[in-house]
């Protein structure tokens, strides 16, 4: 008898609200987010739209790339490769870093990422340390995985929001054409 009590005299979080209410109130967070996203997206390109999408020299040791609607290829054959910056908003690409030689102290690339992404070749021999943040991320997908402490590292670090980076030995679809 008290459990039918209470169940009578507690109302739930739905009852005493119009259903016309709550339908408005989804539309106005729906149209507030929508808003949102196209205000950051809009600040997004303000931000990126008057930098130049250059391609450095593939023996740079410093790279500073940009891809913003549309993508991005890189190769580089650095002698004592030092990291630099990926920025991929709304685009993406590849950084083929295979025929590069890592710096002894080590290499940081930081990518600024939205919507975007892209896949990173390294070598097998070399470490890969990720430190992104945001709604996305990074994966190391290389088959003999991440090579113990102790030689050069390249740290990927930075932002990614609704997009990542993939590492990899073999850009996608190589092996398929080895066969």
């Amino acid at each position: 008898m008290l459990a039918g009590l209470t169940r009578r005299h507690v109302p739930s979080p739905a009852q005493g609200v119009p259903p016309m209410l709550g339908r408005l109130f989804r539309v106005v967070l729906s149209l507030f987010a929508a808003l949102l996203a196209f205000t950051a997206a809009a600040a997004v390109y303000a931000r990126v739209a008057g930098r130049p999408s250059t391609t450095p020299e593939p023996d740079a040791d410093e790279i500073d790339l940009v891809a913003t609607f549309g993508p991005v290829a890189f190769r580089s054959t650095a002698g004592s490769f030092r990291g630099g910056t990926v920025t991929t908003w709304f685009g993406g690409g590849t950084v083929d870093l295979r025929n590069a030689t890592l710096d002894p102290a080590g290499a940081t690339i930081r990518t600024s990422t939205l919507f975007g992404g892209g896949n990173l070749i390294v070598p097998d021999d070399w470490r890969v340390e990720t430190a992104l943040v945001g709604i996305g991320g990074a994966g190391d997908g290389r088959p003999s995985g991440n090579p113990p402490a102790g030689g050069p590292t390249l740290r990927l670090e930075g932002l990614a929001l609704f997009g990542g980076w993939g590492v990899t030995s073999e850009p996608p679809g190589e092996e398929l054409l080895a066969v």
